[in-house]
């Protein structure tokens, strides 16, 4: 793979300023997934690759588009001169199956510990009569969290990406 940081940088904020660019392999973009590293031709392949989050994208010259093709969604963004744009229409929204799947991961356990709490009420007026209640509570958020994280991590939202990626990265420089 060749890596942006052996050939020289763009300003790519010059460039978002300037006339428009079309896509071409010989020139350097901002990464439309992490928008923190640069695409650079993959050598003697219609392709793109970052060198910060290491995503693959083939490259559509004739349509101005890259596509992600390491992923497991088929994401892709068209190149309008100055940015990317995503070809995905903002209001798509995540299929049935998946928030129904969601709803069961983060209702059934709460369920469980509020069933519990309904058979086994502790005693009125009690030290902790409160903690139930709040235990019940926790656990719905905790699920609906998890249920997130999963949503995040399958669809590959650009600032998940990013946040991942500079959580990865302080956790290196600690090391």
């Amino acid at each position: 793979m060749q890596s942006a940081s052996n050939s020289p940088k763009k300003s790519f904020s010059a460039h978002s300023k300037g006339t428009p660019r079309p896509l071409t392999l010989q020139d350097h973009y901002l990464c439309p997934v992490c928008r923190h590293g640069t695409l650079s031709e993959l050598a003697l392949m219609d392709a793109f690759a970052c060198d910060f989050c290491r995503h693959i994208f083939t490259a559509n010259l004739e349509q101005q588009t890259v596509q992600m093709a390491d992923g497991m969604q088929p994401m892709a963004w068209l190149w309008d001169g100055r940015n990317w744009r995503s070809l995905l229409s903002q209001d798509q929204s995540v299929t049935v199956f998946i928030w129904l799947l969601g709803a069961l991961v983060a209702i059934a356990p709460t369920l469980l510990v509020w069933l519990s709490i309904y058979t086994f009420p502790p005693l009125p007026g009690s030290k902790w009569a409160w903690f139930p209640s709040v235990w019940a509570g926790c656990t719905l958020i905790v699920h609906l969290l998890l249920f997130g994280w999963l949503v995040a991590e399958h669809y590959q939202f650009p600032l998940y990406v990013r946040v991942k990626l500079w959580l990865r990265r302080l956790l290196r420089e600690q090391e």
